[in-house]
């Protein structure tokens, strides 16, 4: 089934999108990563141009060849809005997977469909949490301005690890901050005591490509 049919009457939609490959079908190309429904009627996703055309599988083996050894965690006690928002982030910023804690349910509206692109995996609580990091070898970085953290632009990020972000609110609980080998926070200087979640993952994301990513202009 390719990606048009798959959508059905809600297609993917982005600000940006691409009409027929141009020259109609005789001028189509053959390589296998292309989809010809997205040939024949255009590709209105929320994908960068090099992607255009691309079939889904296609663009995820083409992602996993190239995603950053970072992993990013949010806990969801609250179906919180902003975990969609932090899986759009994460697959900007090219993170590895994006883990889930506690509710398995999620607001996939501020993702934009980037889901589709993204490792997404679930994780019943912190404990579930702590035992894959573990198992991997990834040390657990919580994000949150709490005493004892250390200022991010100072914190020598680990090439492995996971970022641990808590609910808009109440932040990182507890156990989470207990599970955690650091605590970073993003220096502020205004008035208010913190910003909003996703926009302190992106902040910390940013922050790891511009540390460790080979990706990245220089």
């Amino acid at each position: 089934m390719s990606d048009l049919t798959a959508a059905g009457s809600h297609p993917e939609r982005s600000t940006s999108g691409v009409g027929p490959w141009p020259g109609g079908r005789e001028t189509w190309p053959t390589d296998a990563h292309f989809d010809p429904e997205l040939l024949e009627h255009g590709d209105s996703r929320n994908v960068v141009d090099r992607y255009r055309y691309w079939r889904t599988e296609a663009i995820n083996t083409d992602l996993d060849q190239q995603r950053h050894s970072f992993h990013v965690a949010i806990e969801n006690w609250q179906h919180d809005m902003n975990i969609g928002s932090i899986v759009r982030s994460a697959n900007a910023f090219g993170a590895d997977t994006v883990h889930i804690v506690g509710r398995r349910r999620w607001n996939k509206r501020g993702a934009m469909v980037t889901d589709r692109y993204q490792h997404v995996e679930h994780r019943e609580d912190i404990d579930a949490l702590v035992a894959w990091a573990r198992a991997e070898g990834v040390p657990i970085i919580a994000i949150d301005n709490v005493p004892g953290c250390v200022s991010m632009e100072t914190f020598d990020w680990p090439e492995k690890c996971v970022m641990l972000f808590g609910q808009e609110g109440p932040g990182l609980t507890g156990e989470a901050i207990a599970a955690s080998e650091a605590i970073v926070e993003i220096t502020q200087y205004g008035s208010t005591r913190s910003i909003n979640a996703s926009a302190a993952a992106a902040v910390a994301m940013y922050s790891w490509v511009m540390q460790r990513s080979p990706l990245r202009p220089r």
